[in-house]
């Protein structure tokens, strides 16, 4: 049995703490806000996401809501300019996600991982306590990437695209939308030049409900949220945005409400990729998780998704080291295997991000060849499978070998 801390309960951190414990190790979680304060807090991300990582959730017993939250059955593409200047349309099914809002998720996990026996420490940790819990511990994993900690982990040059937020997000959630007549769908509709409007399904404190992310190009038409205060002003800006821009969905939004007056969230992210290991000003190692090495535009809805596979690789490989110390050499082979694991969950957020020419080509195809549209939500299910989107080459050949059905 090792003596592990994690600091930061959000979803990498809990699930791992969650498997650690499971698997008899001796774990502290650190935290700066306990159960009720999330649940009563403002929300925290879209956290959409897709059947493999909810299917590792299940292998560790922590999808807890199969029977409650609204499944993500699909996905539907739209580009265009207004309702009657559609480039894009196409749609597919896709084995089933979900997204369940994060103060409903993390106090319970917080409930299994103390009902195992875990230590759940509420406190603001600075450097020096990081010192201190860092020495007492065999291993330290930062599962949170903001503040004096998170500056600890060094930008990667190398593998970080982008220096400055591609997007400025807005979220909201709502009651009252008018239901597909279809499926349960993530819908991604794209205004060329302008931004992007992806909403699906989702799960919040008070039921059923509809997650909206509004991702606004910097200092475009859809970047208005400087100026908003309110959650009702928020509403209504989404609201009015959604006419303008992105008016062939805007007669589902006729009826919506705000879930709670916490249900609304606002402001840039700068894609980032960071170097896995810190080292504190004693020379302690410690390992970053999730967000803290790798931080995608919520776009694509891969933040959770990759902290979900990042747990499973994590618990897999601590347990796997037996009494073998955590050294540096063992910190960098798995932090380069679990970059291998998400690199394309970036590579595929980037390349929506600032889509090259081929791009527009491989959804237009899309539109008259499902195998292709399959592939695509596939893709965002498993980013590993994604290397043709990212490649106009490979994209050309990919396209090519899809066939058009013939006409009935």
């Amino acid at each position: 049995m090792r003596n592990i801390t994690i600091i930061g309960a959000g979803h990498a951190g809990l699930q791992l703490g969650i498997g650690l414990r499971r698997a008899g190790h001796d774990v502290t979680i650190v935290t700066n806000r306990d159960a009720k304060a999330v649940q009563a807090g403002r929300i925290t991300s879209s956290q959409s996401m897709y059947a493999m990582a909810v299917g590792i959730e299940r292998d560790f017993g922590l999808a807890l809501w199969d029977a409650d939250c609204p499944p993500i059955q699909g996905m539907h593409v739209r580009a265009g300019l207004d309702a009657e200047r559609i480039m894009v349309d196409f749609r597919m099914q896709m084995a089933e996600g979900q997204a369940v809002d994060q103060r409903i998720k993390f106090p319970r996990w917080m409930e299994e991982f103390q009902r195992l026996g875990g230590k759940l420490v509420v406190e603001e940790i600075d450097v020096d306590g990081l010192e201190r819990r860092a020495a007492a511990s065999d291993l330290t994993i930062v599962a949170a990437g903001k503040g004096e900690i998170g500056k600890l982990f060094e930008r990667d040059t190398a593998r970080s695209t982008f220096d400055k937020p591609q997007r400025i997000t807005s979220l909201t959630y709502v009651h009252g939308m008018k239901p597909r007549e279809d499926f349960g769908a993530i819908n991604i509709n794209v205004h060329p030049g302008v931004g992007e409007m992806v909403h699906f399904p989702g799960l919040t404190l008070s039921g059923p409900c509809d997650i909206i992310n509004i991702e606004a190009i910097p200092g475009g038409p859809l970047d208005v949220w400087s100026g908003v205060t309110s959650p009702q002003d928020h509403l209504a800006k989404t609201l009015e945005l959604i006419r303008s821009y992105f008016p062939w969905e805007a007669h589902r939004f006729a009826d919506v409400r705000l879930t709670d007056d916490q249900a609304t969230l606002a402001g840039p992210v700068t894609p980032t990729v960071r170097k896995p290991i810190a080292f504190l000003p004693s020379g302690q190692p410690v390992m970053g998780i999730g967000d803290v090495f790798l931080l995608n535009d919520p776009m694509t809805g891969q933040g959770s998704n990759n902290a979900s596979k990042c747990a499973a690789l994590y618990l897999a490989e601590i347990n796997a080291r037996g009494e073998a110390a955590f050294d540096t050499h063992w910190m960098a082979a798995l932090a380069e295997r679990a970059w291998n694991e998400t690199k394309w969950s970036a590579r595929l957020t980037n390349t929506m991000l600032a889509p090259p020419d081929h791009v527009l080509g491989i959804l237009v195809s899309a539109m008259e060849r499902p195998q292709l549209a399959d592939k695509i939500a596939a893709g965002f299910n498993d980013p590993r499978t994604m290397g043709w989107y990212v490649d106009p080459a490979l994209a050309g050949r990919v396209i090519a070998e899809t066939t058009v059905p013939a006409a009935a």
